[in-house]
């Protein structure tokens, strides 16, 4: 080969390898309003009086990575939004943990480095794709939020989306307060 190929070569090499970025990929970054991650957007960068905060709440929240669709145990692969509301008109939301586990109680991945703040009304809707299927039929996400008194609770859902055949189905699970 001469040197022009292997320049050639090595151009197009560079192309394919800058065009896997996962941030350009990630859906979560794509459909943001500022092309970032809701997470690192929404991350406390001051420190905050967590004296004052009387409530603290951690929450389970079922997530199904796949199901299965008929008796030959055809396993279909679904894509979940986990979505984190603040339902206060004036008042901060502080989520410090969403961690996401395995059908084995496994944890798969951590997502938050630094505790977020969800300023009132706001929400934050995560996807998990599809093609994460780490996580199987008995996946889900522990949340752990707290703020300055019990009306700051939050909604806290999660909708699979996915298809079979020609048909699309949708559905949702509700996060529901973990008992220590």
């Amino acid at each position: 080969m001469n040197k022009r190929s292997i320049s050639v070569l090595l151009v197009a090499v560079i192309v394919l390898l800058s065009g896997c970025d996962p941030s350009a990929q990630d859906p979560n970054v794509l459909l943001s309003e500022h092309q970032q991650d809701p997470i690192e957007a929404l991350e406390v960068t001051s420190d905050v009086d967590r004296s004052q905060f009387n409530y603290k709440e951690t929450f389970y929240v079922p997530i199904y990575s796949d199901i299965y669709t008929d008796r030959d145990n055809r396993k279909v692969l679904l894509s979940a939004t986990l979505s984190v509301r603040n339902t206060t008109l004036k008042k901060s939301l502080y989520i410090n943990k969403i961690d996401y586990y395995d059908t084995d109680g496994a944890l798969v991945k951590s997502y938050l480095s630094k505790p977020i703040e969800l300023s009132a009304m706001a929400t934050l809707n995560y996807i998990v794709e599809k093609e994460e299927d780490k996580g199987g039929s008995g996946a889900n996400f522990i949340i752990e939020v707290e703020g300055v008194d019990e009306t700051v609770r939050p909604v806290i859902e999660a909708v699979m989306i996915g298809n079979f055949s020609n048909k699309g189905f949708a559905f949702s699970t509700e996060g529901t307060p973990v008992i220590h």
